[in-house]
């Protein structure tokens, strides 16, 4: 399912699959060959969200980009990279060939350099910058820039010292610092998808028969914001047939 979202929507490359059931909404940029698979949601609010070529991005994985009028958090996925099931990944970025296993966590202002990776259940959290190759190991977690590596039984002395609200919400710690920002977050969410509109239609998911091993075909949703429309494909065919026909037509 596509939607626009904060005046943004979806651009998908001719090359790539999304899955029908799917979620991209927003200013979201889906570059050649990736393949978006069932579940995954790709949201873009308030900042512009990209995924590079040739990357995958699993069932169920959330990846997001926020922003409001004071902090901003682009999401940038390079090329070659993969998002394992159930994942997230929010404001951060994420250079190529990187690997984010299923359950792990990449946190705000996060950046994952290139051929690095994170593990089932691990996190790269608020800020944290992880070196070029380096990888986080099961329930682990990364923070600090540049990035060390540390157990969970260090989570909590960790959540003291990373600001995570003021961080992410632009809310000082305390003990109302959650419902503020829930009040917060929950204003700009009304505010920004008040006037989300579905915009792929509603054509038939019906699966196309493939012999065994035969990749899918390379459009499998509707293009949004240029790049390739079913119906434009299919007005364009049928031009194209008219010319045909005309040509082959005896002179009178």
């Amino acid at each position: 399912m596509i939607f626009s979202s904060g005046g943004g929507k979806p651009k998908i490359h001719s090359s790539a699959y999304v899955a029908p059931s799917a979620v991209l909404s927003g200013e979201v940029v889906v570059g050649p060959d990736c393949a978006i698979l069932h579940g995954a949601v790709i949201t873009a609010e308030g900042a512009p969200l990209e995924i590079g070529a040739r990357s995958v991005i699993m069932e169920n994985a959330v990846i997001k980009s926020s922003g409001g009028k004071v902090l901003q958090f682009p999401t940038q996925i390079g090329k070659d990279c993969i998002v394992g099931p159930g994942a997230y990944v929010v404001g951060a970025r994420i250079d190529d060939g990187c690997f984010v296993a299923s359950g792990a966590r990449v946190f705000n202002g996060a950046h994952m350099e290139s051929g690095s990776g994170v593990a089932l259940g691990g996190i790269v959290h608020v800020n944290a910058r992880l070196a070029r190759g380096a990888n986080v190991p099961m329930q682990h977690i990364a923070a600090g820039n540049p990035a060390a590596i540390f157990g969970p039984e260090k989570a909590a002395e960790l959540a003291e010292r990373l600001d995570f609200f003021e961080s992410v919400f632009n809310v000082e710690a305390g003990s109302s610092a959650h419902a503020k920002a829930a009040a917060a977050y929950s204003r700009f969410l009304r505010r920004f998808h008040a006037t989300d509109a579905r915009i792929d239609g509603e054509r038939s998911t019906k699966p196309v028969a493939r012999r065994v091993g035969e990749e899918p075909p390379q459009q499998q949703v509707a293009d949004v914001g240029g790049v390739v429309d079913a119906m434009m494909l299919e007005l364009q065919e049928m031009e194209h047939r008219r010319k045909e026909a005309t040509k082959k037509r005896p002179p009178s």
